[in-house]
């Protein structure tokens, strides 16, 4: 039986649904024409669909991922009604399945990829509620997964995992990234194939630490390497360490942390030499159902009175807030059990930046809310955020007709 074409409900207005006003604010139609520009990928013709529009029509996307390819530009072509029924307009409109995709191919991904190197970053203020410790900013470090379209380009390019009978259903893209804790904004993004380690990708991502930043990371991350680089950003760390790891108590501190020495091999622990000086924080957490029964910080803070052991013990579990931003991410702004539609690998990725992007507008419009209401961003909700970015804001206008016909 063939497959019904996903739309929205009937008689519904379309500019109900969706609105880019908030996209274009964080990524401006100048900015997107000079990346398109540097990159080559401007439209040098009149184009069904010009490169302009197929950029913030690829963040669009990322809004409504369960919804067709033909039905979001139908959304994107309402939210552009002020122009009246121009000729431009009705171009866009009789753009079929081809059309798009054909239009995607052109675009590519690196114009997506320029806009996020160049635009997304933290956005915390010093009156930003929930994320400095102590003058620090609290980020974290984690990676995950996405499933793809199952094409034999894909498979080639990313790979899959395996399963109890043969492999699983989809391949994946793996990611590693950066998180502002208390805005959730994704800052930094490495990505790769299903057999790429998360290790590998993180190594390429620890270059994005700085000075003033408290980076927190789970123990999977742990390497003398990866300890190394990380803290010669001038970043501190608190990254949680194996239990069973060799951390010699060279002096016991008044909190009751102790300071030791991590070393690259054995041979260089029994020698004393090429070590980094560390802090230990060791604790427990009596009472809490299905908790470990130790469990071991690394930091780069030395000194117990800039960050007391009890407390670095309870801003660790601050890592998980990594967690909830993928969540948003993955979940909430994806689709539960929806994988990226893309057929090949070039798309998959223009379509993963467009989902960062698609974030971190959405993440910066909840932070200027929590600003003004003097709140905790953690306390406003994804779900409605996203609700109210398709429903209520105001028609996508950041595109004038210059931007829908391009010049020659």
């Amino acid at each position: 039986m063939a497959r019904t074409v996903a739309g929205l409900c009937e008689g519904t207005r379309v500019t109900d649904f969706i609105s880019l006003g908030v996209i274009a604010q964080r990524f401006p139609q100048e900015e997107v024409r000079r990346i398109l520009e540097e990159t080559g990928r401007q439209s040098v013709r009149h184009r069904q669909l010009p490169a302009e529009v197929v950029f913030y029509y690829v963040i669009a996307l990322a809004l409504f991922m369960s919804v067709s390819y033909g039905e979001v530009l139908r959304c994107l072509v309402e939210g552009l009604e002020w122009l009246g029924d121009s000729a431009s307009v009705r171009r866009i409109r009789r753009s079929g399945r081809s059309a798009i995709s054909m239009a995607r191919a052109r675009l590519g991904a690196e114009p997506l990829r320029r806009m996020l190197e160049t635009r997304v970053e933290p956005i915390a203020t010093a009156k930003t509620r929930g994320t400095w410790y102590r003058g620090r900013r609290l980020v974290s470090l984690d990676g995950s997964t996405l499933d793809v379209a199952d094409t034999q380009a894909n498979e080639r390019a990313f790979g899959r995992p395996g399963a109890a009978r043969g492999s699983a259903a989809f391949p994946q893209l793996r990611f590693v990234s950066l998180v502002e804790n208390g805005t959730h904004v994704l800052f930094r993004t490495e990505w790769g194939g299903y057999r790429d380690a998360e290790n590998t990708l993180a190594r390429r991502l620890l270059v994005h630490l700085e000075k003033g930043m408290l980076c927190l990371a789970d123990r999977g991350f742990f390497s003398f390497a990866l300890w190394k680089q990380a803290a010669s950003t001038g970043a501190d760390l608190v990254w949680r360490m194996k239990k069973n790891a060799v951390l010699p108590c060279i002096e016991r501190l008044p909190d009751g942390s102790y300071l030791s020495r991590i070393y690259a091999t054995a041979k260089d622990r029994r020698h004393d030499r090429n070590g980094i000086a560390v802090r230990v924080v060791e604790y427990q957490l009596a009472g809490v159902e299905k908790s470990e029964p130790l469990y071991r910080l690394l930091t780069t803070v030395l000194d117990e009175s800039e960050a007391p052991a009890e407390e670095l013990a309870a801003l660790y579990h601050e890592r998980w807030e990594i967690e909830n931003a993928f969540d948003e991410f993955k979940t909430h702004l994806r689709g539960r059990q929806t994988i990226l539609r893309s057929k090949t690998p070039e798309l998959v990725e223009q379509e993963f930046y467009g989902l960062l992007l698609a974030h971190f507008a959405i993440r910066g419009l909840m932070h200027e809310a929590a600003l003004q209401g003097d709140l905790d961003p953690d306390h406003l909700s994804f779900v409605h955020t996203v609700r109210v970015v398709r429903r209520k804001l105001a028609a996508f206008t950041a595109i004038p007709p210059s931007g829908l016909v391009a010049s020659a």
